[in-house]
Formats: C-alpha cells, sequence, structure tokens
C-alpha cells in the first residue's frame, strides 16, 4: 500500500517556511496522488482571539475547520496546492489541554496519515530542553512517518 495521506501541520510561525513547506506537500503528494490534509491547531486563547480578529457573525457556528481555513498560512498553502492540482482538505482543531504536538499526532491518527509534514526551526539542545518542541514530539510519537521542514 502506498501513501494515500499526508497530514501537513501548519502553525502560527510557519509564514517564514511556508515555500519549503508547500514544495514538500507537492512534491511528495502529487506524485503519489495522495490527499494532503491541512491542519492547524489553536490553544482556546488562540482560537477565541482568532475568531475575534476573522469577524465571524455572531449568529453563524465556528468552528476550528472554519477559523484554520480562513487563517493566512493555510489559505495560501490551500491555494499553493490548488494551483499544483493536488486534492486538499482543512482541518482545525483545538488542543483542550493538550500539547499541540499530541494534537497533532491524535489527527493523523484520525485521518488515517501515511506521513505527517511538519515545520520547524533550528535549536540548540537546550533550547529544546527549556523550550520544548512540537515537530521533536510529533516525530517521537507520530503514528506514522514525520518529515521536517527546517527554517532559519
Amino acid at each position: 500500500m502506498g501513501l494515500e495521506t499526508t497530514l501537513v501541520a501548519v502553525g502560527d510561525k510557519d509564514t517564514d517556511r511556508l515555500d519549503a513547506i508547500a514544495a514538500a506537500a507537492i512534491d511528495i503528494g502529487k506524485p503519489a496522488g495522495a490527499s494532503v490534509e491541512l491542519a492547524h491547531v489553536f490553544t482556546e486563547e488562540e482560537y477565541e482571539q482568532a475568531k475575534d480578529n476573522l469577524d465571524f457573525d455572531d449568529q453563524s457556528e465556528v468552528t476550528p475547520a472554519a477559523v484554520a481555513k480562513r487563517y493566512a498560512t493555510i489559505r495560501e498553502l490551500g491555494d499553493r496546492l490548488e494551483e499544483a492540482g493536488v486534492q486538499f482538505s482543512w482541518h482545525g482543531s483545538l488542543s483542550n489541554g493538550t500539547s499541540e504536538g499530541e494534537r497533532i499526532v491524535e489527527l493523523a491518527e484520525t485521518v488515517d496519515a501515511d506521513l505527517i509534514i511538519v515545520g520547524g526551526r533550528k535549536r540548540s539542545p537546550a533550547g529544546k530542553a527549556i523550550f520544548g518542541s512540537t515537530a521533536q514530539e510529533v516525530m517521537l510519537n507520530s503514528p506514522c512517518p514525520v518529515t521536517f521542514v527546517r527554517g532559519d
């Protein structure tokens, strides 16, 4: 069985590496005919702030997926995938007391991902120990292979 589903985790700090993430998703997903699942995990605070900033209608039911779809980085990535002819869908999720890395791993299991693409930046070992790393947590706990796209 080949590559059918790729989960691309897109965070707030991925703006500078969006070109590299898009290239990886297209280079891997397109030849395989894989479906790409774009995902953003929100903390409760980020989610509420995003809903306010994106000016949703107060009467409409707003989901994390709807908020994620309107986020500039994930929308831009979707535009690039569409231009390249890669099938994709949007996912938004609340961390609900877990770490972003744990929630990404849960999403990968939910969509039955064959691969996760995650971005990150170079850190010193001390920096990882003090501040943690979402990408590192995903790599250590993923149910499938992970492609790490490094930015500055």
